[in-house]
């Protein structure tokens, strides 16, 4: 999985009108946690962080290069979001060991229109992630689940998802991620043949 990149310089200024001076100065601020806690205070260059916020996931490992020499690798913990502005005001990151397994949960996307759906079924939506466990590197960006080969009473479960060798799911293997079910409209009445 291709990482992504982002330059971060350590700041010592704090509160609102600090934050309001870096956004002016195209900057934005952030926090930046190591993994037992400790926070540095960042800023980073507005433009290039939303281009990245837009490309995306919860499980997206970002190389963020500290001050120009210290090399962190993180994940996007939370960002305050300003919906009348469209844009990110400050965003924290949480930095993980590249060498120690972590526990996360994935997002599911289901992708394509199911065949049965043509012959009167309707696709059933289950869990929306599945909790993982893998070292960062083999950290699927995102799940995409193809649906379209969907037969009626035909489902897709957690066991049937295929993530890498060093990726173990956590989630139970027989929850259902998909099902096409038959409408009522779509079932014959009792003593009614579905032939012409």
């Amino acid at each position: 999985m291709a990482q992504k990149t982002i330059n971060a310089k350590t700041r010592t200024e704090v509160g609102k009108g600090a934050a309001k001076r870096l956004r002016k100065s195209g900057r934005m601020p952030g926090v930046l946690y190591d993994g037992t806690g400790k926070s540095v205070l960042i800023d980073i260059d507005f433009k290039d962080f939303s281009q990245l916020f837009h490309s995306i996931t919860e499980s997206t490992l970002i190389d963020v290069k500290l001050d120009d020499s210290v090399n962190k690798v993180v994940f996007v913990k939370d960002a305050q979001y300003d919906i009348i502005t469209d844009s990110v005001k400050h965003v924290d990151f949480y930095e993980v060991d590249p060498s120690k397994k972590l526990r996360t949960k994935i997002h599911i996307k289901l992708s394509g229109s199911p065949e049965g759906i043509r012959v009167g079924g309707v696709l059933e939506t289950g869990i929306s992630e599945v909790e993982v466990e893998c070292l960062p590197r083999d950290l699927p960006e995102r799940i995409v689940v193809d649906v379209g080969g969907l037969g009626l009473n035909h489902s897709i479960h957690v066991k049937d998802l295929q993530l890498g060798t060093g990726v173990k799911i956590l989630t139970d293997p027989d929850i259902t991620i998909a099902v096409l079910k038959y409408t009522k409209a779509g079932i014959p009445a009792e003593g009614e043949s579905s032939g012409a």
